[in-house]
């Protein structure tokens, strides 16, 4: 018999590539991790993983067990979902991780909503970057996500995760006032092609649809200033370094002194943000009110 926590380390070292990194995000020592391999693969009389020098990789016996170890471990989070429920599970912790913009556009509205509607349940917000929230939820350090859509994140199908679509949001352009575009009703990005950029770090989801953006406008941004921060972005605009594209709702209370908001030109680069649990947890009785509170401070129907 398959133990199913042997299913879950199998899917953490595929997932991280390696022991150490698994063996991290399960809060276990590396040497448990290898026990735990050794076990699942004396239970199913294969080899599962071969060791290199760049990590660990599924051998083709592995991969087999994977593709029905998201089943099973989807299957089991609908058991605990239902006894939940027959539990009347309507009080107890939820933890969401989410990116700061996030978690001022829906996440707090959220919560404001649930301390009405189901006070028996308490949030317990991480801020994460959109990039590193996936993550803690396969790792089950969080049960919600709220995440961005970027370059190699887990497709909508991805067979571990349901994804729930919450928001989608332009990036405007952002120049200092005495830009020479500063006048334009919109500003095209291939104007801005010559042009120093300020923008996220390689790795942040926003840094992906900027520099998508200005591929498909015929350029490659360059990059002098860098910061995840977008009220540091905008500083650094404002004090005539650079350019930028930023996220409509980051700029919401900021000191725009210094600068000009123009939407871009044409179609607008889009941030698409949504939250994830587990596959099978989105019908837990104490995570279903989550989502539907966060859809509800979205504004989705």
């Amino acid at each position: 018999m398959i133990e199913a926590r042997r299913l879950h380390i199998l899917r953490a070292v595929a997932d991280h590539r390696t022991v150490t990194a698994a063996a991290a995000a399960l809060y276990l020592t590396p040497s448990a991790v290898s026990q735990q391999l050794a076990a699942l693969e004396q239970e199913t009389g294969h080899r599962l993983v071969e060791r290199g020098a760049k990590g660990v990789r599924l051998t083709p016996a592995g991969e087999i067990l994977l593709s029905h170890t998201n089943a099973v471990l989807a299957q089991l989070e609908r058991a605990e979902a239902e006894l939940a429920a027959y539990g009347a599970g309507s009080a107890g912790t939820v933890t969401v991780a989410a990116f700061a913009t996030g978690i001022a556009e829906v996440v707090a509205p959220a919560v404001a909503r649930l301390a009405a509607s189901a006070p028996g349940i308490r949030i317990r917000v991480q801020d994460a970057e959109g990039d590193a929230s996936l993550p803690m939820v396969l790792d089950r350090q969080v049960d919600v996500a709220v995440a961005v859509e970027y370059r190699g994140a887990p497709p909508a199908d991805d067979p571990r995760l349901t994804h729930v679509p919450l928001y989608a949001e332009p990036f405007d352009a952002v120049v200092p006032v005495t830009h020479r575009l500063a006048d334009c009703a919109e500003v095209p990005l291939a104007e801005l092609a010559k042009d120093p950029w300020i923008g996220p770090y390689p790795g942040n989801p926003c840094h992906d649809v900027v520099v998508l953006a200005c591929e498909n406008a015929g350029f490659q941004p360059r990059l002098e200033h860098s910061s995840d921060d977008f009220r540091a972005v905008v500083a650094l605009a404002s004090a005539d370094v650079g350019v930028a594209l930023v996220p409509r709702s980051a700029l919401r209370g900021m000191d725009l002194a210094g600068v000009v908001v123009r939407p871009v030109d044409g179609v607008a680069p889009t941030r698409r943000v949504f939250a994830a649990v587990r596959r099978g947890a989105e019908e837990h009785p104490l995570i279903r009110p989550v989502l539907d509170a966060l859809r509800a401070a979205a504004g989705v129907a």
